[in-house]
C-alpha cells in the first residue's frame, strides 16, 4: 500500500539497502504521485490489478493497515510462509540506541482524543513528545528521523496491532471493546485478539477500563512483561489502584490511598462522559512516566479536540446541531447519543458488519426522530421499526432526485423533526466510504449544510 505509512516504509527500507517493490491496487492521481516519489528512490512499483500478486523472491511483506489478511497478496504470503509485518513492527525494529518509550493507546473508540490528550499532558510536563501511529506522522519516519523524543504517544488501530510481533510498550491502554472492523478481521474474536496485542510484552503499566470488563479480561489474558502493573480508570469513585471521579474532580488513587486531585471534570472538553474517561486514561498513561499532577491539569486545559468529534456546529432557536461524524460504529454512536437527552439522530453509511438492535433498544427513549442515509440505512430502519416503532424515520436516498445535495436534504429533514431542546446529532454508527471520501468530508458536508440552511435562516422556520 502506498499511503503515508507505505511511503515511509519504502524510504526507510531503501535507505538501509533493501530491494523494495511497492504494491497498490489503486491507480488514482494521489497514488500515482506517491509511486513517482518512491520510484525516484529506486523502488519498483506495481499498481492496479497486478498488485494483487506477491512478487517472486519476496523475503518480507510490509502490509498497510488497509490490506486485510484475506487480501490475495497476504494470503499468498501466508501460503508461501513469507513473514508479514506492518509499518508499526518495522518502526519498532528500526529504533536507534536508547529509544523513546512508547505509550500505546487503542480501543474501539476514543483513541485519537486520548492520544492527543496524552501528548498535551506530556508536553505540559516539559517532555519532548509527539502523537504518532494511526494519527500524525508515520512511526517509521519518527523513529528514523533526526529529532530525539523523550516519549511517543502511539495510537494503534486493530489492523495495525494485527501485524505486531515484538513491540514492547512501556505502557498501554485499551479504552473499550465492542464489535468493529468485523469485515476486516473476519470475526469479533479476531478483532478482540488484535486489541489484546497492545498489552502483550507491556513493560510497566497496563491501563484498563473498570467500567468495561472486557478490557480487564484482555489484560488478564495478555502476556505482559515481568513487573508490569495494572491500573484501572472509572467514571465512578475510584478505589485504591484506580483513577476516577469524586465530586466533579478527576482523582488518581493509583499510587496513594488518599488520592491526588488532577483536574476538574469541567477542564475536560468537549464536555461528555466518554471524554472524561479518555482524560483519565491519558492521565494514567502519563503517570507511568511520573508526570506531575499539575501537568495533567495544564495538558487537559490546553488540549484542542480533533474536528468531527461531538463538535457543536450551531445552536439555533433552542436546537443544537452537533457533528460527531467520527462515530463510525455502534459503540461510538451509543456513547455520543448518551451525551444528549433528546436527539434527532442522523445515521447510516456502511455498517462494516455491525448490528443496530442493541443500540436502538437501549437508546430509543432519547430519540425524537431519525434521518437515515447511506448503503445500510435500511438495516437501521429495520432496527428502529422493531424496537422504536413510534419514532418518526426519514430515509434520504443517495439518488439525485432534485437539485439539492445529499446532506442538504438530510439537514432539511432533520430540521422538520427537531423541536426546542433537541440535539440534531450526526453520529452515523457507520463508515462513510459509500457516499463520502471519509468521515471528515461527511462531517464538513453536514456542518456546511447546517450553516447554509439553518444558521442563515433558510430552513423555512422549522427550527
Amino acid at each position: 500500500g502506498l499511503a503515508r505509512s507505505g511511503v515511509a516504509a519504502c524510504e526507510a527500507l531503501v535507505t538501509r539497502g533493501a530491494l523494495v517493490t511497492a504494491l497498490d491496487s489503486a491507480t488514482h492521481a494521489t497514488v500515482v504521485q506517491r509511486a513517482e516519489q518512491v520510484e525516484g528512490l529506486g523502488v519498483r512499483v506495481v499498481l492496479g490489478p497486478d498488485a494483487q500478486t506477491l512478487p517472486g523472491g519476496a523475503d518480507l511483506v510490509i502490509a498497510s493497515p488497509g490490506w486485510p489478511p484475506h487480501a490475495p497478496v497476504l494470503a499468498e504470503a501466508a501460503r508461501r510462509d513469507v513473514e508479514v509485518w506492518g509499518e508499526v513492527e518495522l518502526a519498532w525494529r528500526l529504533r536507534g540506541p536508547d529509544p523513546a518509550p512508547w505509550l500505546v493507546v487503542t480501543g474501539t473508540n476514543g483513541k485519537t482524543t486520548t492520544t492527543r490528550m496524552l501528548e498535551s499532558i506530556l508536553r505540559s510536563d516539559g517532555r519532548t513528545a509527539i502523537a504518532v501511529g494511526n494519527i500524525g506522522v508515520p512511526l517509521v519516519s519518527v523513529v528514523t528521523g533526526p529529532t530525539r523524543y523523550d516519549c511517543l504517544a502511539v495510537e494503534l488501530g486493530s489492523p495495525q496491532l494485527h501485524s505486531v510481533r515484538s513491540v514492547r510498550a512501556h505502557a498501554a491502554a485499551v479504552l473499550n471493546l465492542a464489535p468493529d472492523h468485523i469485515d476486516w478481521h473476519g470475526s469479533f474474536e479476531a478483532y478482540r485478539a488484535a486489541k489484546r496485542v497492545a498489552y502483550d510484552r507491556c513493560q510497566d503499566l497496563a491501563v484498563v477500563n473498570a467500567d468495561d470488563p472486557a478490557t480487564v479480561q484482555l489484560a488478564d489474558q495478555a502476556h505482559v512483561g515481568p513487573g508490569c502493573r495494572t491500573v484501572a480508570f472509572t467514571l465512578g469513585a475510584p478505589t485504591p489502584g484506580q483513577l476516577g471521579v469524586v465530586d466533579g474532580s478527576l482523582v488518581d488513587r493509583s499510587g496513594t490511598p488518599d488520592g491526588v486531585v488532577l483536574a476538574s471534570v469541567s477542564d475536560v472538553h468537549p464536555a461528555a462522559p466518554h471524554n472524561t474517561a479518555n482524560a483519565l486514561a491519558a492521565a494514567a498513561l502519563a503517570g507511568s512516566l511520573d508526570v506531575a499532577p499539575g501537568s495533567v491539569f495544564q495538558g487537559l486545559r490546553r488540549f484542542v479536540a480533533e474536528p468531527h468529534r461531538i463538535a457543536l456546529v450551531a445552536d439555533v432557536d433552542g436546537v443544537q446541531w452537533v457533528d460527531d461524524s467520527k462515530a463510525t460504529n455502534t459503540h461510538a454512536a451509543v456513547t455520543s447519543l448518551r451525551a444528549y437527552p433528546s436527539v434527532v439522530w442522523v445515521a447510516g453509511g456502511l455498517a462494516k458488519g455491525g448490528e443496530f438492535d442493541d443500540l436502538v433498544r437501549a437508546e430509543a427513549g432519547r430519540l425524537r426522530g431519525a434521518v437515515l442515509l447511506g448503503t445500510d440505512r435500511d438495516r437501521i430502519a429495520e432496527a428502529l421499526a422493531r424496537h422504536a416503532p413510534a419514532i418518526p424515520v426519514v430515509e434520504v436516498s443517495g439518488e439525485q432526485t432534485d437539485h439539492m445535495p445529499l446532506m442538504d436534504r438530510v439537514v432539511t429533514a432533520a430540521a422538520v423533526l427537531a423541536r426546542p431542546g433537541d440535539t440534531v446529532l450526526l453520529a452515523p454508527a457507520c463508515a462513510s466510504w459509500d457516499q463520502f471520501s471519509d468521515y471528515t468530508e461527511r462531517g464538513r458536508a453536514f456542518a456546511d449544510s447546517v450553516e447554509r440552511l439553518v444558521v442563515a435562516g433558510d430552513s423555512g422556520g422549522a427550527t
